[in-house]
């Protein structure tokens, strides 16, 4: 008898269709539990954060909350100072997947949405990984569509992102977002099922 759900890690590179995937799982039901949103909460309006990063960064978070160009200028090519913001976010985010596991307890699996999955050594306690990945044209035409996004940004993301060919190579699941959204539906529940059947 399984006493906790089967984690499945989900992550992919910038503008490979991830959020897409998260919400085809969450139509099937499985409880998705999102780094990136847990953080916006944490340093949104009345955040629990909001103090803790104001006194480590002064004038960084306002009624709105976390001004995020403010910190990103702060905090940006400084690695003892993103080490320092990291080590106030993480534990908070943790203690959130936590929260989350626990109030999912009895579903047969659970996905933790990492962007950062393999760069920031996240795959630890997963069962499983799925990347999300699209071919590099698909990829650079999304994200150069975005509002505010440059070439010379999109490089600079992608500079500090581990190749999508090495995330593909380390994944247990790929998922192709280059293809109709009803074949990517598919290969989603597919992944389901595998990890979901009775063992």
């Amino acid at each position: 008898m399984n006493t906790r759900p089967k984690i499945l890690g989900l992550t992919g590179s910038i503008g490979m269709g991830k959020s897409t995937v998260a919400a085809m799982l969450r139509e099937l039901g499985v409880p998705v539990f999102d780094a990136d949103a847990a953080v916006h909460e944490l340093q949104g309006p009345e955040g629990a954060l909001l103090p803790l990063i104001e006194e480590a960064f002064p004038g960084t978070t306002g009624a709105g909350g976390v001004d995020r160009p403010k910190l990103g200028a702060a905090v940006f090519g400084d690695k003892d100072k993103l080490a320092r913001l990291e080590r106030i976010v993480h534990p908070a985010v943790a203690a959130m997947r936590g929260d989350f596991l626990r109030d999912n307890a009895q579903a047969p699996l659970v996905v933790f949405d990492i962007p950062l999955l393999y760069e920031k050594g996240g795959h630890q306690g997963l069962d499983a990984v799925a990347v999300v990945s699209a071919p590099a044209d698909a990829q650079r035409a999304r994200v150069l569509a975005r509002p505010g996004m440059t070439t010379e940004k999109f490089e600079q993301i992608l500079a500090l992102q581990v190749p999508d060919a090495q995330k593909r190579a380390l994944a247990d699941f790929v998922v192709d977002t280059g293809i109709p959204l009803e074949e990517t539906r598919k290969q989603v529940a597919g992944i389901v099922r595998t990890l979901t059947r009775a063992e």
